[in-house]
């Protein structure tokens, strides 16, 4: 029998405890909320009643919130908690996830906003036995992200998965640019996306860091989440590390068959002629060499323009499109049907890139 989740409100104001208590009634868990109109009560609620959430004012008589938090923490350090607060104070902020606090949020004053807080709110109730993120605070990656540019702030997040290292930029509230091996921009946003735990940390933020990602920060995590759920759907492994068996980059090109209008793919590494792996191909060395030599080609080219490193190249033909793409080592050539247009073969592609950086 399936336990329901008990979340633990805590606010000194007898009429907001009501309030917030009819909104997480909307959580679709439908988990059971306690309340608690001081923090001495709300510890001695703990003491006798697990609870899977915590949701914690700051500014209350007696005892605050900040001090709440810390004995919770001490005590209780699996504990998920959020600060809803109307305080709108960066030094709060900082003190708050210094605390290891999961989420800061502030009251809501729309509906969009609750509903981004119930959404949060449901994905932590989720998270207690799944891979996450411990560093400043506890959760994925893709919360992190949304909290930062929903709040306007402006950092840099440093993600550390293994031997792997990522950077994420934000400035005020806008998604700007992202590293990670030598993929920088969406791909490299999209690759840091996909891995499943770590840890992070806030770095100070840089504010004239040249912006390589033009699109909202929604847009882009959307289609973090649309790659991602896809890969969960066909069994694919996620996230692939330096070294993946011959038997996992298998597994990542049929994935990437899975998208419609591909005919197929192939993906050999950057400086070595006679390795190459590919599916829905013939002869697929004669499409490794011409694929190479045209990439080494529009690299020369870009190179004497001062353009800037080759990013993908597009290729309409009458029977099939072909579209070259380049990730870290790897480079990557995919087949498209004919039918579609050279604007489909660019949208569809950034699925493909998202996939494979996955």
């Amino acid at each position: 029998m399936e336990t329901r989740h008990k979340i633990l409100l805590i606010d000194d104001d007898p009429d907001l405890l009501d309030v917030y208590r009819d909104i997480l009634g909307r959580l679709p868990s439908q988990p059971i909320i306690r309340t608690a109109t001081s923090g001495a009560r709300a510890l001695a609620m703990l003491e006798t009643e697990p609870v899977s959430l915590l949701i914690c004012d700051l500014k209350m008589p007696k005892m605050d919130g900040l001090q709440v938090l810390s004995i919770v923490r001490r005590k209780y350090p699996e504990l998920r908690t959020v600060v809803l607060t109307g305080v709108a104070d960066e030094q709060f902020r900082s003190r708050v996830y210094s605390l290891g606090v999961d989420l800061f949020w502030q009251k809501p004053g729309s509906e969009e906003e609750t509903k981004m807080l119930l959404d949060c709110l449901e994905s932590l109730l989720g998270r207690e036995s799944e891979p996450g993120f411990r560093g400043v605070q506890s959760k994925s990656l893709m919360d992190l992200v949304q909290l930062e540019c929903i709040s306007q702030s402006s950092s840099v997040l440093r993600i550390t998965n293994g031997p792997l290292t990522g950077l994420i930029w934000i400035n005020n509230g806008d998604l700007i640019d992202a590293e990670t091996d030598a993929l920088r921009g969406e791909e490299a946003f999209h690759k840091i996306l996909a891995w499943r735990a770590g840890n992070f940390e806030s770095l100070p933020a840089e504010p004239d860091r040249p912006r390589t990602i033009f699109k909202s920060y929604n847009a882009v995590l959307l289609e973090s989440a649309q790659a991602l759920d896809e890969l969960r759907q066909i069994g694919t492994t996620s996230p692939a590390l330096p070294g993946e068996t011959p038997s996992a980059q298998a597994s990542r090109l049929g994935a990437l068959l899975q998208v419609e209008g591909i005919e197929f793919v192939l993906t050999a590494k950057t400086g070595e002629k006679d390795k190459f792996e590919s599916r829905g191909l013939e002869d697929p060395a004669r499409l490794a060499a011409w694929s190479r030599q045209s990439l080494e080609n529009f690299r020369a080219l870009g190179e004497r323009l001062q353009a800037g490193p080759v990013e993908q190249v597009i290729c309409l033909g009458p029977q099939r499109h072909v579209a070259l793409a380049q990730q870290g080592d790897s480079e990557l050539s995919v087949g498209w049907r004919h039918s579609l247009s050279a604007e489909m073969v660019r949208d569809r592609m950034k699925k493909v890139l998202a996939l494979w950086a996955s």
